[in-house]
């Protein structure tokens, strides 16, 4: 009769026992979800209604066609940049749906608000509209994008360790409000054309859609993504530096105010004002920001390298393992081919074990920094027990992956050997694919 094998002890944290408490009733995961949900779908209600008033129902419904359009790809970007350590679906949903419904009704209730009382003191709608576009705008709306970010950052905390965890969010919660925006705009110009006649090229509806869909589709995620960058930064400080966990996250929303406000102020600045600014600061900053989540994500794959030998040793991981979970291809290599052994189940079980592993690493990571919470031994005994629970799906796949990824070798100064006592048995390096079946008994 087959045995498991024995369970290997903890390793060990930087604290002690943390002592368990219960919760209040307003902390349980249904009050939360429940109050989120019914502010999501009423913000929801009002925003379509608000928006369908404004530019018509034809206008709506071709609002939302070509809105739509960049939405896909802004989100499969993010998502590509979050495959090291994969964030729940559900605080993406949550993000996008915050931004397209919450969001948008706080800015256009407070920027139609705002205008209309400037216009009113001033008795100069002219200037009033300058200030709103400029000033106003800029302020309600990154700090209503920016109460998503707050959001997942107090509430999903174990799911916000970085950098990269900040823009993803920042930036779904930013695609989903320029989504509504888009509809907005879009719609309104329609409506403009149908009045005037205008069509082809020349209509009003071809030049938004140009400015707002094509040339400038990133503008709101690339503002926020500054907010996102600071409370990713503040996320990655120690629990004792309270003053940088604050004021990081502000600087941010600062920043991206100013950003927004001097893009909104494009079209004051002359003739190419806005052509200016486009290709002087908007592109040479999106250059930059997509650099540093690209050199970020690179960096978390060598925290992945460096932490995991630890749990090696110790007996919860297998030699071959932190080498094959710190390469893309591998990692992309092991899913293919539990995949091709045994289905997509056993494939969705080694992407687990993929996260699960990663989030061990930077939890590992921040413990010897000194940054961890004070439920550090806690969550490491939970990450690993789901890793334990998913060896036998992932383990194999791991392993091959790291036979035919040679790449990853060549990440390191110096050669890696290979662990040869688990090579028998996975196929030539050669083939796509084994013909012996791990996942068959």
């Amino acid at each position: 009769m087959a045995t498991s094998p024995p369970f290997p002890t903890y390793p060990p944290g930087p604290h002690g026992p943390v002592p368990l408490r219960h919760p209040h009733w307003w902390q349980h995961r249904w009050v939360r979800y429940g109050a989120l949900i019914t502010l999501l779908a009423l913000s929801g209600l009002v925003i379509l209604a608000l928006v369908r008033r404004q530019t018509g129902t034809e206008g709506f419904l071709v609002g939302i066609g070509l809105a739509v359009l960049p939405v896909p790809w802004l989100i499969a970007a993010f998502r590509w940049l979050d495959r090291v350590e994969p964030g729940p679906w559900r605080n993406l949903v949550f993000a996008f749906a915050w931004g397209a419904c919450a969001a948008a009704l706080i800015a256009i209730v407070a920027n139609s608000f705002a205008t209309k009382w400037i216009a009113t003191a001033t008795a100069d709608p002219a200037s009033a509209n300058t200030l709103g576009a400029t000033v106003i705008a800029p302020i309600v709306e990154e700090s209503a994008k920016a109460a998503a970010v707050l959001l997942v950052f107090l509430f999903r905390r174990r799911h916000f360790t970085g950098i990269v965890d900040g823009v993803v969010i920042a930036g779904i919660t930013a695609t989903g409000f320029a989504f509504t925006e888009n509809i907005l705009y879009l719609g309104t110009a329609f409506g403009a054309d149908q009045v005037s006649g205008g069509s082809g090229i020349a209509s009003v509806t071809a030049a938004t859609f140009f400015v707002r869909i094509v040339m400038s589709p990133f503008a709101h995620p690339l503002f926020t993504t500054m907010t996102g960058l600071g409370f990713g930064i503040a996320a990655l400080s120690a629990e004792r530096q309270r003053a940088r966990r604050m004021l990081l996250p502000v600087c941010g929303l600062l920043l991206a105010m100013s950003m927004h406000a001097f893009w909104n102020g494009s079209s004051t600045f002359g003739e190419f004002g806005f052509f200016a600014v486009y290709g002087g600061f908007m592109m040479p900053v999106f250059g930059l920001l997509t650099w540093l989540a690209i050199w970020t994500r690179q960096r978390e794959l060598r925290t992945v390298r460096e932490e995991l030998p630890a749990y090696v040793l110790a007996g919860w991981l297998g030699p071959a393992e932190p080498f094959a979970l710190g390469s893309m291809r591998a990692r992309r290599t092991a899913r293919d081919y539990a995949r091709h052994h045994g289905g997509k189940p056993v494939a969705r079980e080694v992407a687990r074990y993929e996260s699960y592993a990663t989030s061990l690493a930077f939890l590992r990571r921040r413990g010897r920094q000194g940054k961890a919470g004070a439920d550090f031994v806690v969550r490491e005994r939970e990450l690993l027990d789901e890793l334990w629970k998913r060896r036998n799906a992932a383990r194999p796949a791991l392993e091959y992956a790291m036979r035919v990824a040679p790449p990853v070798r060549q990440m390191y100064a110096a050669p890696v050997p290979m662990p040869t006592a688990y090579l028998p048995g996975y196929g030539h390096p050669a083939a796509p694919y084994s013909s012996y079946n791990p996942y068959q008994s």
